[in-house]
């Protein structure tokens, strides 16, 4: 956002440093700059990186965060023990909540207003009578040939009483007033050729792109400033064009005046479309027509070219510019499990998401972790301990931000695998189905102040998916995956089918599986839940 605004900051520039330059001039070097700027996303993705050193007393005090994970269980108020999700969430920005919204309904309005002016310029265009003879078509001809036009041109007679506008690409069309039909002949020539030189600049299109920039970035003052101000070099270039053909400024300046007392007996209508004789820039049109020592040369294309190679040298360095602060970051803190006891000796990844550069630490004896030398920016949290989920956070650093945060690691999942054959159900073993007596030896585990002691939990119950009778012999075979929690009493929760399946297999592994009974599961002596994954494979016969 920064990039694009120095470059339509820097065409803003140009037009007034430049205000010698003709009106063409200003209006390609502004329309061009929008351009570059609107390419910028693109361009970050292919001109290579570049850093510009920054000191860090330009960031202010260092802030902290209000906290880098926010486990499930936390956040529902679930107590530790009861571990409500292996991984850990990472914090989004509230702000963004916000934002998003906010700029979905800025872009809405602004493309609505635009796409609602194309329709009613569409439908009034079709309600018009086109000028086929006359003066208008013949001095129309005249003009054309002088501007060098080979597209053909469309003169629409409306019964608007203030609709005069220049739209369209392929076949350009110029909508007249209702009064138009008793213009004078000199009146009609200034007017066909302020029209024409609208067509030949293609200023309607140059236009819609703008207008459809701005929507996107509506928040962005300078958008709105760019847009109006090439709407105002677009009007003086071609009034420029017109006295160009060797009209009389005097002539022509009376003539605007004359439509614009006639257009404001009306009320205005916005179309997204040049107007010629818009109240808001007509002193300043007024004036430059009789200004005869304003430079009033058109564009050649060697200046276009060089206006163009001169901007992306511009804009291909400010695409690649990544300011990077000086001072360096940190970020340490304690790794813990749910329990709350340190874990020492776990291995710790922090890799960049800018540039994929990887940071390794490794806890001490006291569960502590530093990582130094960092910059400014993004990273991916990693952390891989035997039978806890590998654990994966954003952090957000800042450049010269000393970062402290503990990190608390969830518990894995246990997976277990089962096949179903169909045909007749296996004799039923001794016991199957019965619950194993089971009685839980003392906790080891509780004699240490080291976390990551886990003793997982033994299937006390279990019992066999039958494959439904429904589908016996049909040879259909179906893969599933249920997800479940085995609480603090053994007994199996939140039990839930993850692929979509026929609702009989479902419910053939939903009813074995809610019958499965566990010992407990400890972490650190202490009962948790854990999360359980069954695979099940349905194998059918013919």
């Amino acid at each position: 956002m920064i990039k694009m605004s120095i470059l339509v900051l820097l065409g803003l520039s140009s037009t007034v440093l430049l205000r010698k330059q003709s009106a063409a001039v200003r209006h390609w070097i502004l329309a061009a700059s929008i351009a570059c700027a609107a390419a910028t996303p693109l361009l970050e993705r292919v001109v290579p990186v570049w850093h510009l050193p920054i000191s860090s007393a330009l960031f202010g005090s260092r802030v902290e965060p209000l906290a880098l994970f926010i486990p499930v269980h936390e956040r529902q108020g679930v107590p530790v023990g009861a571990v409500e999700d292996t991984r850990f969430v990472p914090v989004e920005p509230s702000a963004m909540r916000v934002v998003g919204p906010i700029w979905l309904v800025g872009f809405l309005t602004c493309l609505s207003f635009l796409v609602v002016g194309l329709v009613r310029l569409g439908w009034l265009a079709s309600q018009s009578e086109r000028v086929v003879n006359g003066t208008w078509t013949e001095l129309a001809s005249v003009l054309s040939r002088r501007f060098g036009l080979r597209r053909p041109l469309f003169l629409l007679q409306s019964d608007h009483p203030t609709l005069l506008v220049t739209w369209g690409v392929r076949h350009p069309k110029v909508i007249l007033p209702a009064e138009a039909r008793d213009w004078s002949a000199d009146r009609i020539r200034i007017v066909l050729a302020h029209e024409l030189a609208h067509i030949r600049r293609r200023d309607w299109l140059t236009q819609m792109a703008v207008e459809l920039l701005r929507a996107v970035y509506w928040f962005n003052p300078l958008m709105w400033i760019a847009c109006r101000q090439l709407r105002r070099e677009s009007e003086h270039a071609c009034d420029d064009a017109v006295l160009g053909l060797g009209v009389e400024g005097t002539a022509y300046a009376s003539t605007l005046l004359d439509l614009a007392r006639a257009f404001r007996r009306h009320r205005r209508t916005f179309f997204p479309a040049p107007a010629m004789a818009r109240p808001s820039s007509l002193e300043r049109r007024v004036s430059a027509m009789l200004n005869q020592r304003i430079n009033r040369t058109p564009l050649t294309r060697p200046a276009c070219l060089a206006t163009v190679v001169v901007l992306v040298a511009i804009a291909v360095p400010i695409a690649g510019l990544v300011a990077s602060a000086q001072a360096i970051a940190t970020f340490s803190g304690a790794l813990v499990d749910t329990v709350g006891r340190v874990l020492p000796g776990t291995s710790m990844v922090l890799s960049n998401a800018q540039n994929s550069q990887k940071h390794r630490t490794e806890t001490d004896q006291s569960g502590r972790f530093s990582f130094n030398g960092l910059t400014g920016g993004e990273y991916m949290l990693e952390v891989d301990r035997l039978g806890f989920a590998t654990t994966q956070g954003r952090v957000a650093l800042s450049a010269g931000q000393n970062l402290t945060q503990d990190v608390a690691l969830q518990l894995g999942a246990l997976d277990e695998t089962i096949n179903i054959v169909d045909g007749p159900p296996p004799p039923a073993r001794p016991g199957s189905g019965r619950r194993i007596e089971y009685t839980a030896p003392p906790s080891a585990c509780s004699q240490t102040t080291v976390g990551g002691c886990i003793e997982p939990p033994l299937k006390l119950r279990d019992v066999k998916p039958i494959y439904p009778p429904a589908f016996a012999g049909s040879g259909r075979t179906v893969d599933m995956m249920l997800e479940a929690r085995i609480g603090v009493d053994g007994f199996v929760n939140d039990l839930r089918v993850v692929t979509p399946v026929d609702p009989a297999f479902g419910a053939a592994a939903i009813d074995a599986v809610r019958q499965w009974e566990f010992s407990q599961t400890r972490l650190d002596g202490v009962p948790v839940e854990v999360k359980i994954n069954v695979h099940l494979t349905f194998k059918g016969q013919q």
